[in-house]
């Protein structure tokens, strides 16, 4: 046995048994290995931000980390941005990065770089592994660090010679402690501040957001009168008609200031106070009101679920009838050219039961996204660190995750093309992912910020920098290339007919929305 059989051996002994992966000639052990260790399932990604963001999406779905396979330091650098993402959005994951030989190390050759340096800001655990006799031992330390609470990055870097040298152990997975909870003091504490009548924000992230944990904060808004909120890109959130009505932060923080606005007492519950994503000329990048009280009843790391349920017994809000979502019942008009609303109107109407939604429309799905409370009960996932090019790569891990569920990624086109080849994993893979692209031909969310961080807004060499016309993209031809059915759509009808035949057959399709 070399060392990368014991690392697999070892990640497989500690339930980790997905790897995305896109390797080089350092992971050529490791690759081999895949065809001698029984349990790993390898799924191949052409370009290593697909490989991040998908097992990101894998680890929201499935509750536990995958691992990657990355190459390098160049390697890593270019999945980056969605380990940024896993990063925001508390996502377990193990990567495992190839790096030179030890003993070639010393040469400074082409591909050397600072590994470590790359992985720091994105990752919560580093080691490098320093003999093939620790490389089992250090896989199995990867897990653990990366199934922290509230779920960590862990890098474990490889040199190659670790992975090819002789290695006599399979470690064990390391054992977990339990999750700390919420003092008694600090649940009574909020419970007494609750009950004083005031004008109450409650702020919900993790699983908190989800199952039983949805459940009782529905039951101590009602009880209490709080507003029950999610941050604007809570990791994943379980929507749709029947389950409790949760508002969802604003985007822009003037908005979200007004939002909060006449808010006399903020409880977070995984959460953190909200802030703006960016900073603008004179508005607010602190948006808890003046006077506020802010009241902490579980941080990120910490049982939230259990929390809320100690505060709920506190309350005696056991019998209350929290508010739920009602079934979206409104008319609409199939007649006409197709726009950002009815593609939402009708992937309300026809959005299939326990489906998974990926969301990084941005300004084509924001504005809508109470829409999606009335449609079948299913899981919201969002964009959580805002660096686009997310959700279809998580879609891909999702898709992984829960192969008897629907997927349906709502994505602009300019997000897209940034990690346009999800779609290959997905034709490889045969994922049952519906992708709806909303062909608007431009940074439309970027045109905005133009005018609100009061720029020029008539400069033809800047407008040409947020404009993807000439040439339009044609998702039709792309899609296909990739190996993913796909249709172009441009009126209401059309749309319809495209998304319930899309939905009703399993594997990837690619409908193309004309929205601009």
């Amino acid at each position: 046995m070399n060392g990368a059989e014991s690392l697999l051996k070892s990640l497989v002994a500690s339930n980790v048994n997905v790897c995305f992966g896109n390797p080089g000639t350092s992971e050529m052990h490791f690759v081999a290995a895949l065809d001698a260790v029984e349990g790993m399932r390898s799924v191949l990604g052409l370009q290593e931000n697909v490989i991040t963001g998908a097992a990101d999406g894998y680890a929201r779905m499935a509750g536990k980390p995958a691992a990657t396979l990355l190459h390098l330091g160049p390697g890593l650098a270019n999945g980056l941005s969605n380990l940024h993402n896993a990063r925001r959005a508390s996502s377990p994951v193990v990567n495992i990065v190839g790096d030179h030989a030890s003993s070639h190390a010393r040469y400074d050759a082409p591909l050397a770089s600072d590994l470590a340096g790359f992985a720091r800001p994105v990752s919560d655990w580093i080691l490098t592994s320093r003999s093939a006799l620790n490389v089992g031992a250090d896989a199995a330390r990867a897990v653990h660090a990366a199934k922290q609470s509230p779920g960590q990055i862990a890098t474990l870097i490889l040199p190659a010679d670790t992975a090819w040298e002789s290695a006599d152990d399979v470690a064990q997975p390391l054992p977990l402690e339990a999750r700390a909870r919420a003092s008694d003091a600090t649940v009574d504490r909020i419970a007494s501040m609750m009950s004083g009548g005031s004008k109450m924000v409650l702020l919900v992230r993790g699983e908190a957001l989800r199952g039983r944990g949805l459940v009782v904060a529905g039951k101590i808004a009602a009880k209490t009168g709080a507003r029950l909120v999610c941050d604007t890109f809570a990791p994943r959130i379980e929507r749709g008609a029947g389950r409790v009505s949760v508002e969802r932060m604003p985007y822009f923080g003037e908005h979200a200031a007004e939002f909060l606005a006449g808010t006399e007492l903020l409880v977070l519950v995984g959460a953190r106070p909200p802030v703006s994503f960016f900073a603008y000329p004179d508005k607010p990048s602190w948006l808890t009101p003046n006077g506020c009280q802010i009241a902490v009843l579980t941080q990120p790391q910490e049982d939230g679920v259990a929390a809320l349920e100690a505060l709920m017994e506190a309350l005696d809000a056991q019998g209350a009838s929290e508010r739920v979502n009602e079934v979206q019942s409104a008319a609409f008009s199939l007649d006409g050219a197709l726009d950002a609303q009815a593609v939402s109107q009708i992937v309300t109407k026809h959005l299939p039961a326990n489906a998974i939604v990926a969301d990084e429309g941005v300004t084509s799905t924001m504005p809508y996204y109470d829409m999606l409370s009335g449609a079948a009960p299913h899981d919201f996932l969002n964009l959580t660190g805002g660096a686009i090019g997310s959700m279809m790569a998580v879609s891909t891990g999702a898709s992984i995750a829960c192969p008897d569920r629907k997927l349906v990624t709502l994505v602009g086109d300019g997000s897209a093309m940034y990690t346009v080849q999800s779609l290959w994993t997905q034709a490889r893979e045969q994922l049952d992912v519906v992708t709806i692209v909303y062909a608007n031909r431009g940074y439309k969310v970027l045109t905005n910020e133009l005018s609100r961080v009061g720029a020029r807004l008539d400069g033809p060499r800047a407008t040409s920098m947020l404009d993807l016309h000439s040439p339009s993209l044609d998702w039709v031809s792309i899609a296909q290339g990739l190996g993913v059915a796909a249709i172009r759509t441009e009126s209401k009808r059309d749309f319809e007919d495209a998304f319930i035949r899309a939905v009703g057959q399993h594997g990837p399709y690619v409908i193309e929305a004309i929205v601009d």
